[in-house]
Order: C-alpha cells, then structure tokens, then sequence
C-alpha cells in the first residue's frame, strides 16, 4: 500500500473524529444545560427516559457522553437506578443517527458547511451565534474527513493485500472482536460504523461480515462508562454495567437470531436499503431498536443483574464531622454538563452545616454548653475546608468545557461559598462569645433572650427559604425573602434601641451591653449573606444578559 494511500486515510480520519468532538462539544456548551433539566425533569419513569435518551444523544451526537452524564447523575444522586436504565437504552438507539447522517453522503457539501461557520465566527459578534457556528464547523470538518477518508479507500480497492485481508474476515466472533477492539480504542461506536459504512460502501467489506461488526461496536461502546465509573461510588459502577449488559445480552440474543436465519436477516434490512452504506446505517439502527424492544420489559432485571455484580452499599461517612467532599472530588464521575449541579448540592450541604451551626452556637450563649461550644469550632473548621475545596473545583472546571449557561452562573458560585463561609464565622463569633459569658459569669435578662430568640427565628426562616431558592431555582419565595430580610433590618435596629434603653436604666451591664450588641449586629449580617446566596444564581443571569445586549 502507498504512504500517500495510508497519510490520506489517517488525514481523513484525525478530521473525522476531530469533526465529532468540536461538534459534540459545542452541543453540549450551547445547550447542555438545558439537556441536563430535561434529564432531570422527564426521567420520571423508564419510558419518557428512554425518549429523552434517544432524543438527547441524537442531539449531542455520542452515546458516550450520555451515558457518562447519567453515570454522574446516578452518582451524585440525581438520578436512580432504574430511571438511569431507560436513559441509557434510549442513547443506545439515539447513537445510530450519527450513521445514518453519514449514509447519506453530505461530503460533497462538507466544504460550504465548513467555510459558513468560519465566516460566521470571523465575522459575528454575538457570543451565542458564534456557539452555534462552532457546531457547524464540528459538522463540515466531520463531512470533509469523510470524504477524505472515502477517497483513500477508492485507493485501496487495487491494493491486493487489504483485499485479501479485508476478504478473509469471515469468522463471526473475529468480526465481533476486530469491532469491539476499534471501538474501544477510538471510544465511539458511531465512528467504527462509519468507518465499516465506508469500507461497504468501496466494497472492501461483506456486509455479513459488517453486521457482526457492529455487534462488536455495541459492545465496545460501553468502554468510556465502565472507565467513567471506576472512580465512583457503587450505584455509578451499577450503572455503568446497565449499559454494559443490556449490549452483552442484546448481542448474544442477535448472534442466535443471526445463527439460524442470517440471510432472512439481511434480506429484511436490504429491503428498506439503497445502496451499500445505507444498509450499514439501517443495520445499526435496526439491531439498536430490536435490542430495546426486546431488553426493555426486562429492564429492571438488568439492573438487579448490575447490582448483583457490585454488591454491598458505600461506606457511611459522616460528611457533618469528616473533612471530605460529598457530591464532588475523588470519589465522584466528572462530567463538565453536571459539574455545576454537582456544586450546588456541594453548596447546599455547606450551607446546612453553616445554618445549624449557628444554631448550635445560639443554644451555648444561652446553656453555656461547653459540649456545643467545642463542636461548634470543630464544625468551623470543616466549613472553612467546604470553602476553601469548593473554591478550588470551581477554578478547575472554569478551564473545562462547561455549558454557556453554567459558566454565566460560576463566578455566583464563587460568591455563595464565600457568603456560606461568612455564615459560619458569624457562628463561630457566637461561640466565643459564649466562651466569653462563661468566663465572666455575666447574664441575658429574659427580654435580652426572648428578643435573640425572635432574631434567631427570623434569620433561620430566611436561610431556609435563601437557600432552597438557591438550590432549586425554585423562586416562590422571592418575595417572603425579601420581606424577612427588611423585617431583620426593623428588628435590628429595634433591639438596638431597647438595648439603650436597659442600659440606660441599669438593667444590663456595659460588658453584657457590649457582647449583646455584637451578637445582634452579627444575626443582621447573616440575614444579608442569606439574602445574597437567595439572589446570586438570578443577578449573574442579569449580568450576562445584559452584558450579551
């Protein structure tokens, strides 16, 4: 074979698979976000996420990244296991359009695609248009390696030696291993069927033989999950193993079938082919759809079978006590659509150990607790490790590929953790006041303590509601937010004034008089970090709108 035949052909082949990852990139930054709510919201039951399954890895054009999202989703808590399984046999079905755009042969078009997104992105300057033309160029340099590679395998057709080689892989399991190793080094099945459709189509390949290649791909798909999934916790591995049975099983099935009537079986797929590489593309979608209609009652015995395979549960870790990362960090899949989210559940538990240790520090100034004194530093600390770790996961996905709506929200982020970390030292302040009353022996009179009370209720209502409006988007309590936040301030300046006022009679000592002041100065700052963290998803959505107008 001539170097130029070989240069050509690997030419043709680094643009194919550079063509798919700009694309697929560029999908999932101008609409992963968006993919991922809908994940999120209709994976209700196995059959509407089976649809979005399809619908969701026909858009970003890789069952890979579907199916490592939904490894992160199980893994973070998003998503169970069930749900997780009909999610992955629908991106099983979603993976076969990227073939059937191939089939249909748009090379000749590759070069007017490619030079509409280049002129796009010289020349435009909306942000989000130019988003999109990214995509458009993932599309032509996809078509242009296409038919690069088409026109090397021309070539090869008076190469003897892979006519013979090509001509003399006919043992079915050797097909299936030749398309499961591809597929495993090149971590797209969607590529490796191109890749037979092209040989088909030179003639290069039977088509027999290029059924059970594409059995082989099935398999070798799986890859990128199993590996996503090795550093995650058990029900991440599970389901993982969902997708990697249900295309072991669906394979075996498909081999008896194809055993005893392969001809029956290509005649059927023939009958609704046009040429060649059509038949390649129907094939891969056919055998994907029988799968499914076949596996999906049974769906839930596949994922007893995941879970027979890893059996046991996590080891319990109390993250209240323990200096370790929940929802990200080493033992977590990293997926840069759900990092985000991932942050945010992060953030919501900081914002709870913050929240009750507040509380807890309210209890000692009252109780002298000595119990509570000590756990509420100890609970400090691990705050200040949230802070500081969160921090540095956000600088570190900030150089990812994350979705355009995630990163308008990141530098919020950045924001909350640092509001949360206030939270906790507002907490800590507390406490030493406690320490401060115990060494002293001085008291609260009943109204001192009742009036701290009333603060105290009002200020946990708010973080309550700041936070959930936070965490869930859910924006019902914008307004109670904004009302406690006003009568914080009114009660504030409130219990400053009938603090004079007992001074002034002499029913409170100064140094009682002091530290008094302090701890309601510092309730009133906590309300504003609250009402902060309540609005920052909100305004940084504000700030790019207007910064994009």
């Amino acid at each position: 074979m001539s170097t130029s035949i070989i240069l050509s052909m690997a030419g043709g082949l680094g643009l194919f698979l550079f063509g798919m990852r700009v694309m697929s990139d560029s999908i999932e930054k101008v609409a992963g976000a968006k993919l991922r709510r809908i994940l999120e919201i209709f994976t209700t039951n196995r059959f509407t996420g089976m649809v979005v399954g399809i619908v969701f890895t026909g858009i970003i054009q890789s069952s890979s990244a579907c199916t490592a999202m939904v490894v992160s989703f199980v893994n973070a808590g998003l998503m169970n296991l069930y749900q997780a399984a009909g999610v992955i046999f629908g991106a099983n079905i979603g993976t076969t359009i990227t073939s059937q755009l191939v089939s249909f042969n748009l090379s000749a078009y590759a070069p007017l695609i490619l030079l509409a997104g280049v002129l796009v992105v010289m020349f435009c300057r909306n942000d989000q248009v130019k988003k999109f033309a990214e995509i458009i160029i993932g599309f032509g340099v996809l078509f242009l390696g296409l038919s690069t590679m088409s026109s090397s395998m021309a070539g090869m057709r008076e190469v003897p030696e892979v006519v013979n080689l090509l001509g003399s892989l006919r043992n079915p399991f050797m097909a299936t291993l030749v398309g499961l190793l591809l597929t495993t080094i090149i971590q797209s099945s969607s590529v490796t069927v191109s890749i037979v459709l092209l040989l088909a189509n030179q003639d290069l390949l039977s088509l027999s033989v290029a059924l059970y290649i594409i059995l082989g791909c099935n398999i070798g798909a799986c890859t990128t999950a199993l590996l996503a999934s090795m550093a995650g916790k058990k029900d991440a591995k599970r389901a993982a193993l969902i997708h990697f049975w249900f295309n072991v099983i669906g394979t075996v099935i498909l081999y008896v079938i194809l055993f005893a009537a392969e001809d029956l079986v290509m005649q059927a797929i023939w009958a609704v082919s046009a040429d060649k590489g059509r038949f390649v593309a129907n094939a891969h979608t056919i055998i994907k759809i029988f799968q499914v209609i076949i596996l999906f009652p049974f769906s839930g015995w596949i994922v007893r079978l995941s879970c027979a395979c890893v059996r046991g549960e996590d080891r319990k870790v109390n993250y209240r006590e323990s200096y370790q990362l929940k929802y990200i960090g080493d033992k977590v899949v990293f997926n840069p659509a759900t990092a985000v989210v991932e942050v945010i559940k992060e953030l919501d538990r900081m914002a709870s150990l913050a929240s009750e240790n507040l509380n807890r520090a309210m209890n000692a100034l009252i109780t002298l607790d000595q119990e509570d004194i000590t756990e509420v530093y100890e609970v400090e600390k691990n705050i200040d490790f949230l802070n500081h770790a969160i921090t540095d996961y956000l600088v570190k996905i900030n150089q990812t590929t994350l979705p355009i709506e995630d990163l308008k929200s990141l530098g919020a982020l950045f924001h909350v953790a640092n509001d949360i970390e206030r939270i906790g030292d507002h907490a800590e302040n507390v406490a030493d006041a406690a320490v401060q009353r115990k060494e002293m022996g001085f008291v609260f009179s009943k109204d001192a303590q009742k009036e701290l009370g009333e603060m105290l209720d009002m200020v946990n209502t708010l973080i309550q509601y700041s936070v959930n409006m936070f965490a869930t988007g859910n924006e019902s309590h914008m307004q109670d937010v904004i009302s406690l936040e006003d009568k914080v301030d009114a009660k504030e300046k409130e219990m400053q004034k009938t603090h004079v006022q007992r001074l002034a009679k002499g029913e409170c000592s100064p140094e009682v008089g002091m530290v008094f002041s302090d701890i309601v100065s510092g309730l009133e700052r906590v309300a504003d970090h609250a009402t902060n963290i309540a609005f920052a998803i909100i305004n940084a959505e504000k700030e790019a709108e207007n910064a994009e107008e």
